[in-house]
């Protein structure tokens, strides 16, 4: 989803990396460190890591620092004095949407996990930024809101996500043609830790077993959500916003070896794939330098060594949360963003050791069931926080009914 760039001309491009210490953040700047002649590392976020900001702050001597609280803010600030590193500390959410709208920055790299990122991708968006969106909450959570501050606001949007930035690279440039061209698209999924086993057994599983991901190198959130196929739910709904596409547009197949990251399948029946290995840098460098390609720093597909490429259904049986994507797409606006609110709650409580992992889903069918958004939820970043609020405070109440 293309708007107006930055200055494309500028030798070397400024980044914002929100959520610097995450996985994402971290091979954001892995890739933009192989390339100083294009890339400088503006400002860099982070909320609770101290001590890994703090390292990367010695390493890449950003302009700005983000935390989220003053008094974490007040300690890292002496550290980096005391260290002879001149970047200025910020904290609070408003430095996050400061920094994402700055002048000064040409692209922002969307990194944080969940609907906090909602916000200062809504900044960035305002501000026109070349906006590379790994935080899939911005637009499951956001939906149409930010979709139209994108257009007002001239932004270039590009996906991270592998998936999205595989339909991304299959399209054509000329996004009109898109509806013509496309008769759905198909997202793979490796099928994650629990990938044929019994449905019934699934309430004795560790957070450490639900975040040994088979293929991918992701925080614990996120692996949990890949564990329930939570992760993939989110991204049909956000390849909806994304692609503009009808929820029956949308199919999702298990790819155990991760190697086709998604297919865009053309009205007359060609199919179009992105294959790669399973590296977040690869889609996070096309994003940095597109149109261009350049190095990622990925290893290359090792054809000889590839027995098979296969596929099969998603069983809803022992991942009934993927449905609840299209479910949610057809209700009322501001579902979706009740949906995560839930997610988020259930999973914290499960990483927490709090609730089982087969009660993650039944969390989030309760939540979504007892809270159906009104008119209107959906229409302000205002609405869409309070409706997010109220989607925790019911989702914390059901998390208390499985404790008693």
């Amino acid at each position: 989803m293309s708007g107006n760039d930055r200055d494309p001309s500028r030798a070397v491009q400024r980044i914002c990396v929100l959520g610097a210490t995450g996985s994402v953040g971290m091979a954001t700047l892995d890739v933009i460190a192989a390339h100083p002649d294009r890339f400088e590392v503006f400002a860099l976020t982070a909320r609770r890591r101290l001590d890994e900001l703090f390292v990367l702050c010695q390493r890449f001597r950003p302009r700005h620092a983000a935390v989220a609280t003053a008094a974490e803010g007040r300690v890292l600030s002496a550290r980096l004095r005391a260290a002879g590193i001149a970047t200025e500390v910020l904290s609070g959410a408003g430095a996050l949407c400061e920094l994402a709208a700055h002048p000064e920055v040409d692209a922002v790299m969307a990194a944080i996990v969940g609907a906090a990122g909602l916000a200062p991708c809504l900044a960035a968006a305002a501000a026109g930024k070349r906006l590379l969106l790994a935080n899939k909450e911005a637009l499951v959570v956001g939906g149409a809101l930010f979709v139209a501050a994108v257009e007002r606001g001239g932004a270039t949007l590009l996906p991270i996500d592998s998936e999205h930035s595989a339909i991304f690279q299959c399209l054509p440039e000329d996004r009109s043609t898109w509806h013509e061209r496309v008769a759905h698209i198909v997202l793979t999924a490796s099928g994650g830790p629990f990938r044929g086993r019994d449905p019934k057994t699934l309430a004795r599983v560790t957070p450490d077993e639900a975040c040994a991901h088979p293929n991918w190198v992701m925080g614990r959130k996120i692996s949990v959500d890949s564990a329930t196929m939570m992760n993939k739910a989110l991204e049909v709904i956000e390849a909806h916003y994304l692609f503009d596409l009808a929820p029956e547009q949308i199919e999702v197949v298990i790819h155990p070896q991760s190697i086709i990251h998604s297919m865009v399948v053309c009205r007359d029946q060609s199919v179009l794939a992105q294959l790669g290995t399973p590296d977040m840098r690869v889609p996070i460098a096309y994003g940095l330098a597109y149109p261009d390609r350049i190095a990622s720093g990925s290893a290359a597909l090792d054809w000889k060594s590839l027995a098979a490429l296969t596929f099969e259904p998603a069983d809803l049986a022992l991942y009934p949360s993927l449905g609840l994507a299209w479910d949610a797409l057809r209700a009322p606006p501001g579902t979706s963003a009740v949906l995560n609110a839930a997610n988020e709650e259930a999973v914290a409580a499960f990483l927490a050791g709090t609730v089982s992992f087969d009660r993650i889903h039944s969390v989030n069918c309760r939540t979504v069931e007892t809270l159906l958004p009104e008119p209107g939820a959906a229409d302000s970043l205002e609405s869409l926080l309070a409706l997010d609020a109220e989607a925790r405070r019911r989702a914390g109440q059901i998390l208390k009914g499985y404790l008693q």
